[in-house]
């Protein structure tokens, strides 16, 4: 009897064991259950309110109501790029979307420390008149032009398709700086046959307003047309996400399911232009009446691997010659393109 009571006990301490440990083959021994259990990791994310954030909302909302795949994503949606930098250096954020240049010159500010994670915004910029008489880049000539974003993309991508047309910008071509679209846009509605270079959404706002107002120029068609009579052929690239390097050497499995989720939301923000709309409201980017018709105008992309790289290398290049502060100094290396 007492032979079969030290063998139950020992049958049961045996069992015991095996249900608070499971076998691990690379260590030939056994791992608890805390061990197994993968920790819940939360991405800080900032966007900028317009485009970028436009094709997060189906995520937000998401994110917003449930953990995914179990893990936590909070958003948080800025004004001015200036504020998504400070957060991102200070490692107040993990991922952020940010113009384009604005990605290089962190690269080369902080050693390396982030990484490009996709393309999220093509060419989103217009001239816009309140009046009727530019119809090409020449009739620019003499002309102010109310413009904000000096410093980034929108500076260089207005410099870089005036000088390729003949012009000198701030000397053929005045450009009153605003620190504000919106300000922009103040201008343009007070000023009769004002000209104003606004982004999307801005353009749709402004179109509502007043029915004195019309897109005088595409930019984007711009930039592309001056790529024909190039050996090298770049793309306007508007915006990118970026991520700090520590944050996706520790979560290379989580940021894989991020960029799978933004790409999701991308897709559906240009397919359910209605349901997308009434989020963009939701999140105060602009009114779903706003957001229903610049959708369709404001070129939200999800671009990654070798197309982002070839895309984005190739805008930068002209940026740099213009001038290299515009990118912090110099071209960006390889490890600036995620290939994850």
């Amino acid at each position: 009897m007492k032979k079969l009571s030290a063998i139950f006990l020992s049958f049961m301490l045996t069992m015991g064991i095996l249900t608070s440990c499971g076998v691990d083959k690379n260590t030939n021994g056994f791992i608890s259950d805390v061990e197994q259990e993968e920790e819940i990791v939360e991405l800080d994310i900032a966007v900028l309110k317009g485009p970028t954030a436009m094709g997060l909302v189906q995520f937000m909302n998401n994110a917003d109501n449930e953990n995914i795949d179990g893990n936590k994503y909070s958003f948080t949606i800025l004004n001015s790029p200036d504020e998504v930098t400070a957060k991102i250096v200070n490692g107040d954020i993990d991922i952020a979307a940010i113009p384009a240049n604005l990605a290089s010159v962190l690269y080369n500010n902080t050693n390396a420390e982030i990484k490009t994670l996709a393309i999220n915004t093509l060419g989103v910029l217009y001239i816009v008149e309140n009046g009727d008489t530019i119809s090409s880049i020449e009739d620019l000539r003499g002309k102010t032009i109310y413009a904000s974003g000096k410093g980034l993309t929108p500076e260089y991508t207005l410099n870089y398709i005036l000088s390729q047309n003949g012009m000198i910008p701030e000397q053929d071509v005045k450009i009153e700086w605003k620190s504000e679209h919106t300000e922009c846009l103040s201008a343009l509605m007070a000023n009769e046959n004002s000209i104003a270079m606004l982004p999307q959404p801005f353009v749709t706002t402004a179109k509502t307003k007043s029915d004195k107002i019309r897109v005088a120029l595409d930019l984007n068609k711009q930039w592309d047309e001056l790529q024909e009579k190039n050996e090298n052929i770049s793309s306007l690239v508007t915006g990118v996400v970026v991520a700090r390097k520590d944050i996706i050497e520790k979560n290379e499995k989580i940021i894989s399911q991020f960029m799978d989720l933004y790409k999701k939301s991308v897709e559906f923000t240009n397919s359910n232009v209605e349901e997308a709309a009434s989020l963009i409201e939701k999140y105060d980017i602009v009114p779903k009446a706003i957001a229903i018709k610049a959708i369709p105008e404001c070129n939200i992309t999800f671009i990654s691997g070798s197309e982002m790289k070839e895309k984005l290398s190739g805008y930068l290049s002209v940026l740099y010659e213009q001038n290299p502060k515009t990118i912090g100094g110099s071209m960006p290396d390889d490890s600036f393109y995620y290939d994850g």
